[in-house]
């Protein structure tokens, strides 16, 4: 093993109690998305306690970026750290291990100093759940001079190889004409009709969208009494396929089907997005590569080979822009779901905490051999390219 690799391993293992703390100090305090104040403030003062220069985002009071340059020239590695909850249920998605693995990456990375190769930079990222900041990140370019992007997920098994589906948040409003539902419904104009209309089309749609294609809604409103014709109604919908390109044309015909329902009812439609669009997750296979052998150095081999879906995530938009592995790494038996209550106790259990640890160790050892091997941040960036181009 490398003397590097050696250097952060031991530096982690010296941390390891106040990787737990960061953990267990999250999960302890579950905050919504762009509501971690608690969560932010530790680990800020955290990393800057490593020598890291931390600064604000504009606009996102819950983001931030922390920087340590080496000593030497060299690429630029991203670590990306959530810490958003889960409405009701808390950490039951394990963002609090997220935070904690990429913070222990960090600072052992930025206690080589003298030693280090390039820069690395933790990225405070809020909100995945639900506004997705990495989107607004990299649309004001944080990304722009960043080699190589990387975090790790909590998951009910271990792989490397990870995507994610494109999403599209639309949500549908029609305004109609209130009237009395039985002395005068001829007068009114039923808005929640057009929303029933728009599930119909919807339905019928399916039969002719590719397998990987999924769309998913409620109704928010639709109307108060039984009689009374109702004059508003909205749903929203979850628009998402394995690529943005296919998406957007299932995007399309959602509306297509949207102003269809407008036409047969007579209630006017405007819709919107009410959420931030995510981009589908492209994993850097060399990336990935090199971040699996590093777990096999550290004795770790319980890994799948199998391509593991995520849904829908943020950090898809960073992928689009610069090479990202976002690895999945067990914290519970593959029978028990993220987003439930076992999964939520698994977040905060020892083993959750030890698998941060591991998590760190990976991605500290993975940034070492990125920052030091030229022929490989050289592949890397040649099938950046390749992948990204198709997605």
């Amino acid at each position: 093993m490398e003397e590097l690799k050696k250097k952060v391993i031991s530096f982690i293992d010296s941390i390891k109690g106040e990787i737990f703390e960061v953990a267990d100090e999250i999960y302890k305090n579950p905050e919504l998305g762009n509501q971690e104040f608690k969560a932010s403030k530790l680990l800020k003062e955290k990393i800057n306690g490593y020598g890291f220069l931390v600064n604000e985002v504009e606009g996102l009071p819950t983001a931030f970026l922390a920087q340590k340059k080496g000593k030497k020239p060299g690429p630029k590695v991203a670590l990306l750290a959530e810490y958003d909850a889960l409405p009701e249920i808390g950490h039951a998605c394990g963002h609090n291990l997220i935070a904690a693995a990429s913070f222990g990456a960090a600072a052992a990375l930025g206690a080589l100093d003298e030693e280090l190769f390039g820069e690395v930079m933790l990225v405070g990222s809020p909100a995945e759940e639900t506004d997705g900041a990495k989107v607004i990140l990299v649309e004001r370019g944080i990304f722009n001079d960043v080699d190589a992007a990387m975090m790790v997920h909590p998951g009910n098994r271990t792989t490397v190889y990870t995507t994610s589906l494109a999403i599209e948040p639309l949500e549908f409003t029609y305004t109609g004409k209130a009237a009395h539902a039985a002395a005068a419904p001829h007068l009114g104009i039923n808005a929640l009709d057009a929303v029933i209309l728009l599930f119909n089309g919807i339905n019928a749609l399916r039969q002719q969208l590719r397998p990987d294609a999924r769309i998913h809604g409620i109704i928010t409103e639709g109307g108060y009494t039984p009689n009374i014709i109702p004059e508003r109604a909205v749903a929203r919908f979850y628009v998402r396929a394995k690529e943005k390109k296919y998406m957007l044309e299932v995007k399309e015909k959602v509306i297509a089907c949207a102003k269809g329902a407008e036409v047969a009812t007579g209630a006017k439609l405007s819709y919107r997005n009410f959420e931030l669009g995510f981009d589908n997750l492209v994993t850097n296979k060399t990336m990935a590569e090199t971040f699996k052998a590093n777990l096999k150095e550290l004795g770790y081999h319980d890994i799948s080979d199998k391509e593991e879906s995520v849904g829908s995530t943020d950090m898809g938009n960073v992928s689009q822009v610069v090479p990202s592995i976002h690895p999945h790494i067990a914290i519970a038996e593959e029978d028990i779901a993220p987003h439930s209550l076992e999964f939520l106790k698994a977040a905060g259990s020892e083993r959750g905490k030890e698998a941060a640890v591991l998590a760190a160790k990976a991605l500290a050892m993975t940034a070492v051999d990125i920052m030091t091997k030229e022929e490989l941040l050289k592949k890397i960036k040649e099938e950046f390219k390749k992948t990204v181009e198709i997605s």
